[in-house]
């Protein structure tokens, strides 16, 4: 991080010098979320009102950029257990109070080729491997060096070691929740444009080393390909479409010794403003033992397998996710820029042994007016054969600059 901020500062001496062409952009976000968990077995349900802020600048000269962003967040009303204070007697609300450096990190950028160092958003593909969390609030960074390459066009290769991934639960984090898990994880992407869609290859090497993060049994080595696209079926009608497989190992210093694989299949058909979605996902398990199924640790869970995140860490037994959605937007309606309704219902059972976990049905309702975003969200998860009957709540404003 010292080599960030001493090129920050060279790059500010410099100013004078070259002060035409450098540009400076703001870096201004702001959210306010409140959010009702009730959960069986637990008395007493949890209530947040969180206010998350990030603050910074992005100063580029050339092709060299210099980017600084804090963030801190803020518990208005703080009647949760958000995973490191207090007993859990409350459900769990994962957004602890935190000040931090959000990202910090230095870019070199051309045409064919992109390097950035620091601490830094990665993101890669639909975010189920590498993501950013970005729905809780103190999201998940890197400190890593990432290059893009595009060589010619439609192919590019992503390449990113980091050494230390900066975790949701902030500067307090410690145990098995801590701040930062270190290791030597290496993340490589390769993607192709072809008629039919984008096609991906991926190797992720995710060193979970740190001992009192489940033991390191969290570091894996995943292999495998994706292919996504869309195909106009009509005027104003397009079938959009995924497909992934991937198979995964122990890694490094993990104990257990394991092999799991992992698909994807999913089409959304979009007709005149409708959307209906339909998929099968599964996360596989090797012998039924904890932490021998597909696991994704950096991977933005909340995405997927349901808003109730009763699957963020997969289930010793795997598993399978039969969903099913629709929902209707609005480009324009008055002063609102866009307006979007939608739902999805799932079914979850085991990979293994056959056993039916349970259903949730998600609900999700958007709205944009210029720089600001309202959405009123509902989750709710029936058990069967897995966790407890949850129900949740949130309403949030998201303001950008």
């Amino acid at each position: 991080m010292r080599t960030i901020f001493a090129a920050a500062a060279a790059l500010a001496v410099a100013g004078p010098a070259c002060a035409q062409d450098i540009s400076v952009k703001p870096l201004i976000e702001a959210r306010s979320r409140s959010e009702h968990v009730d959960q069986e077995g637990l008395d007493t349900a949890a209530d947040a009102w969180t206010l998350r802020v990030r603050a910074g600048a992005e100063i580029r000269t050339g092709a060299w950029a210099v980017l600084g962003e804090a963030q801190g967040n803020l518990a208005l009303v703080g009647e949760y257990y958000d995973g490191l204070h207090g007993a859990a007697t409350r459900p769990m609300i994962a957004d602890p109070q935190d000040v931090a450096i959000y990202r910090a990190q230095l870019q070199y950028r051309t045409r064919p080729l992109t390097v950035t160092a620091g601490r830094q958003r990665i993101a890669l593909d639909e975010e189920r491997f590498v993501g950013n969390v970005g729905f809780r609030n103190n999201a998940q960074t890197f400190d890593a060096v990432r290059a893009e390459l595009v060589p010619v066009k439609g192919v590019k290769l992503d390449v990113a070691y980091a050494w230390d991934v900066r975790t949701i639960w902030g500067s307090d984090g410690r145990g098995a929740r801590q701040r930062g898990v270190g290791g030597d994880n290496v993340f490589a992407n390769l993607s192709v444009a072809t008629p039919i869609g984008s096609l991906t290859g991926f190797a992720y090497l995710v060193d979970q080393d740190e001992p009192e993060v489940q033991g390191y049994r969290l570091a894996s080595q995943s292999y495998g390909g994706r292919l996504a696209g869309s195909r106009a079926l009509g005027r104003q009608v397009k079938l959009s479409y995924q497909l992934s497989w991937a198979t995964q190992s122990d890694y490094h210093r993990n104990p257990n010794r394991y092999t799991a694989d992992y698909w994807l299949a999913d089409a959304t058909l979009d007709v005149r403003g409708w959307k209906l979605n339909t998929g099968y996902e599964v996360l596989g398990a090797d012998k039924g033992a904890t932490l021998t199924s597909f696991q994704t640790p950096l991977g933005t869970n909340f995405k997927f397998q349901g808003w109730a995140d009763k699957f963020l860490a997969t289930p010793a037994n795997g598993v399978r996710d039969l969903y099913a959605g629709g929902g209707y937007g609005w480009k324009k309606l008055g002063r609102v820029d866009a307006l979007t309704l939608q739902a999805t219902w799932h079914r979850f059972e085991s990979y293994r042994l056959g056993q039916h976990y349970g259903d949730e049905i998600d609900l999700l309702a958007t709205a944009k007016v210029k720089k600001t975003a309202f959405s009123v969200r509902y989750a709710r998860y029936d058990a069967d054969r897995l966790a407890t009957d949850t129900s949740k709540f949130w309403l949030q404003v998201d303001w950008t600059y």
